[in-house]
């Protein structure tokens, strides 16, 4: 597994917040997420992310994670979705009571 990164974090309130996004998006959950860039995906969560240590371009080491997003409408479609830029999560189930 590729331990880099496009972009890492290093300031404790944004690995507090990759963290944070970590736990509220579980495995099978079916979710909306708003990006940074104003963009969203939508889709279920394959595995739950785990926090990592990675280097992003320049050489700098920090912490992020990620998930996949598949598509139900589109069987073998997925996205693959850094959590640093996650700005909000929309559940659209109550996936958080029924994770194996």
């Amino acid at each position: 597994m590729s331990r880099s990164a496009p972009r890492v974090c290093t300031a404790r309130a944004d690995i507090e917040r990759v963290v944070a996004l970590i736990a509220a998006l579980p495995a099978h959950g079916h979710v909306v997420l708003r990006l940074r860039d104003g963009s969203t995906c939508a889709g279920v969560v394959r595995v739950r992310g785990s926090a990592g240590v990675f280097r992003d371009p320049q050489g700098l080491e920090g912490m992020n994670a990620g998930i996949i997003l598949e598509c139900p409408d589109a069987p073998g479609a997925a996205r693959h979705v850094w959590l640093d830029q996650v700005e909000h999560v929309e559940h659209l189930d109550s996936a958080l009571g029924g994770e194996n």
